[in-house]
């Protein structure tokens, strides 16, 4: 997230003119809502969800009472916020705890409980506390989102998902009360909506905080800090991974494939992420230089754990080195496990494109992770879904590259954390012409929406082939 963006410039349309675009862009959502009661597959079910949460979190950040002063939000600085809020990504153009109102912020919060749980499984499970059933476009849309095993699971997956969200939250929210309360001398009212506001943010890896530097006047501070980088981790690690935990957490030869790639592969980022931000920081002044080792050692922790997916930054990411932004970059892309509310192209994905590389090189014929064989089909997904995004992510660079007056390095960093819905900025954020904010917008619902979309079209596009063409080899390398 920037750490010094500004609120935005409000134009000078009347409060009612404002309101009257506010009413229709709520219009709007209700016909995006009729259309998801058509019959379609549940990739599209899907998207049409996540464009009417946007559509109605925009409707609602552009009421007046949205903002604290007379006006109200543009529809670009309304959708972009509701955007980033709905795909968790955290990217802000306008300073949140100053622009928008306590209204506003709470708009923003519901967005990012509404985005992290899965608005296809929100609206089931509002279906099954209320109705106690569920039709078959609900049980498909929610296996779908959710990654269930079958469609008769989607009920306990959903109250589960529930139940894991409230704990965490909960209980996350009462640790950052407290500290705020005993540490900072806030009063109980407003420390509990610091706690639940950062809690929520925290545990759906969203990134949006309400102070202007985000977390950077707690980066030496490990009650703040090792709570909330607790709560990321909990949230990147994915609901299928923490639900057999919870069943088999003393019994890891029993764990998955998932489970084992999800688990080995977030040890081996956070290591490796900390110790390469710490080192390549630590004598940058404008970074870790001026904090004492130990603060130094947090600060490269928690900025490894929260570059995979979540956003927040107690150090100046835009006074980083270079090499720091690249490295962030790999981390960025990788992101946390599926079925979760961590964002880049997964944890599991690159394992796979791993384990296939490691396997080519050894001359095998059998990718095998774990004593398990690895299924053909996972290959050709893995590959189709990484190279799709890599063309996304370099075209969408050049296009901002034309368009816009910022080093290559900086675009592609905020292009990366737009696609991986995490939510670092170097300070640009806000700069960007409002052609690029469209692109950004763009990236965090592909980037939010793709790999889910995606893996279910792949996963149900099987058509028995009853021939098969001659085999031949063309040149590789």
């Amino acid at each position: 997230m920037p750490v010094d963006a500004s609120p935005a410039k409000r134009t000078s349309a009347s409060p009612g003119g404002r309101l009257t675009l506010a009413l229709r862009t709520l219009r709007g959502t209700l016909s995006t809502l009729l259309l998801i009661a058509a019959p379609r597959h549940p990739a599209q079910v899907i998207v049409l969800g996540f464009a009417g949460a946007v559509a109605a979190g925009t409707g609602l950040l552009m009421l007046p009472v949205a903002t604290p002063g007379p006006g109200g939000a543009s529809l670009l600085e309304a959708l972009f916020t509701a955007t980033s809020a709905v795909c968790v990504t955290g990217l802000i153009t306008v300073d949140t705890p100053v622009f928008w109102s306590r209204f506003g912020q709470v708009v923003i919060l519901a967005l990012i409980q509404i985005g992290g749980f899965g608005v296809m499984s929100f609206g089931t499970l509002l279906g099954v506390l209320t109705a106690r059933k569920l039709g078959l476009k609900s049980r498909l849309s929610a296996a779908a989102e959710t990654k269930s095993a079958g469609f008769g699971d989607v009920r306990r997956v959903l109250v589960g998902v529930l139940t894991i969200t409230l704990l965490v939250e909960v209980v996350l929210a009462l640790v950052l009360m407290l500290r705020f309360m005993a540490g900072y001398g806030y009063p109980p009212g407003e420390a509990l909506w610091q706690g639940v506001f950062h809690s929520i943010s925290s545990f759906n890896n969203a990134g949006f905080a309400l102070y202007s530097d985000n977390l950077m006047g707690f980066v030496a501070d490990p009650w703040v800090c090792l709570p909330i980088a607790a709560a990321v981790i909990i949230g990147g690690l994915g609901f299928p991974v923490l639900f057999e935990l919870r069943r088999q957490y003393r019994r890891p030869i029993h764990w998955s494939m998932n489970t084992k790639l999800v688990l080995a592969g977030s040890a081996v980022l956070l290591a490796a992420g900390t110790v390469f931000i710490t080192a390549v920081e630590w004598s940058n002044p404008a970074t870790l230089g001026r904090l004492n080792p130990g603060d130094r050692i947090l600060a490269g922790f928690f900025q490894s754990v929260i570059t995979r997916t979540a956003g927040f930054n107690s150090i100046d990411i835009g006074q980083m080195q270079p090499e720091s932004w690249m490295g962030m970059d790999i981390l960025m892309f990788i992101g946390g496990g599926p079925a979760g509310t961590a964002g880049g192209l997964k944890i599991t994905t690159f394992a796979v494109l791993f384990f296939i590389l490691s396997t080519e090189l050894r001359g095998g014929t059998a990718v095998n992770i774990f004593g398990k064989r690895l299924s053909r089909a996972v290959h050709r997904q893995a590959i189709a879904v990484v190279l799709l995004a890599i063309a996304l992510v370099v075209g969408s660079t050049i296009f901002l590259m034309l368009i816009s007056d910022f080093g290559q390095e900086q675009i592609l960093f905020e292009v990366i954390s737009a696609f991986a819905t995490v939510g670092l900025s170097t300070g640009i954020t806000a700069g960007m012409p409002p052609a690029g904010q469209i692109v950004l917008i763009l990236l965090m619902l592909i980037g939010r929406l793709g790999p889910v979309t995606l893996g279910t079209a792949l996963a149900l596009r099987h058509r028995p082939v009853l021939y098969e063409y001659p085999k031949e080899r063309p040149l590789i390398g």
